[in-house]
């Protein structure tokens, strides 16, 4: 049986030290980090998720504000709030839930937040700053999730073989860039490969660390992976299940049944990555808190 590489654990206990920091920084500055989330509509995924990011936020000890607009909100309204938030600098983190009303251009929004509070790391000048290997950049926090799984079970990505499928600006660019930083968690060799990758198996077969972030259900079989490899499966693929109450059931990139049986390390799907992502989003903002303060410091010099 191979290690399962439990995301819910890692993401409590990084979520203890988060609480931990941010009373510190509480007690060293006297405000709390702030995070804020801006919705609009009524999407039921987007409302749930806002809801797990506004308790975690409240649960680590952050200031935590929810600002709720109208599906028919006109896009100019929203980058007022938008600019709004960057002026108040009790607010160190702004995000913008996703995906937004149709007649609001998403990349326009995106681009108005502020990159000192884009704790979604997904404004261009901090995906530029990444892609020079920048280590104090806000990084997207599904990717850098993965690699703190893989450091803190044991499997530091530093001189293997890193293959990573799936090219998406969310997951799969970002995590390959992470991973040939110089910085911890990086110094990888990273091989690129997606849907359309002839002979994708020939390719997945060299990684020493196999992420699979290509959003296609199990795709990704035991004869497709290196004996002894570590696999972290990012995807979250619904598939039709009339045994399950719901109807469906949640299943990742990997068959799971069948690479556990090769695999030295795999991550679960749900209980991987998943928990991950807010638990980044917490050390993305206390860290944003962090250097906006230094910044305020260095101008008042």
């Amino acid at each position: 049986m191979p290690q399962i590489i439990n995301g819910q654990q890692i993401a409590e206990a990084m979520r203890a030290e988060i609480a931990a920091e941010a009373g510190a920084f509480l007690a060293e500055t006297g405000s709390r980090p702030g995070l804020t989330v801006v919705i609009v509509g009524t999407d039921p995924a987007s409302q749930v998720y806002v809801r797990m990011k506004g308790k975690a936020a409240g649960k680590a000890g952050f200031a935590s504000a929810t600002i709720e607009l109208p599906e028919d909100t006109p896009e100019a309204e929203l980058l007022g709030v938008v600019e709004g938030l960057n002026a108040d600098p009790s607010v160190h983190g702004i995000l913008v839930q996703l995906p937004l009303p149709k007649h609001i251009i998403s990349q326009r929004i995106l681009m108005a937040i502020d990159p000192a509070k884009d704790v979604d790391g997904f404004h261009p000048v901090n995906v530029g700053r990444l892609s020079i290997g920048d280590s104090t950049v806000l990084a997207p926090c599904t990717p850098a999730g993965c690699i703190e799984m893989l450091l803190r079970s044991g499997h530091d990505p530093a001189g293997k073989h890193v293959v990573v499928v799936g090219r998406s600006n969310i997951v799969g660019k970002p995590v390959a860039l992470l991973l040939l930083r110089t910085s911890k968690g990086g110094n990888a060799t990273v091989t690129v490969a997606h849907s359309r990758t002839p002979d994708l198996g020939a390719i997945t077969r060299q990684a020493d660390i196999l992420i699979a972030a290509v959003g296609k259900a199990q795709i990704i079989k035991a004869d497709m992976v290196k004996p002894g490899a570590v696999v972290i499966d990012v995807g979250v693929n619904r598939v039709d299940d009339a045994a399950h109450p719901r109807g469906y059931r949640l299943v990742g990139d990997v068959d799971f049944q069948g690479v556990s049986q090769v695999a030295a390390a795999i991550s679960p799907v749900p209980g991987g990555v998943g928990p991950m992502t807010i638990t980044m989003l917490l050390k993305n903002t206390l860290q944003a808190a962090r250097q906006q303060l230094a910044e305020q410091l260095v101008t008042q010099a």
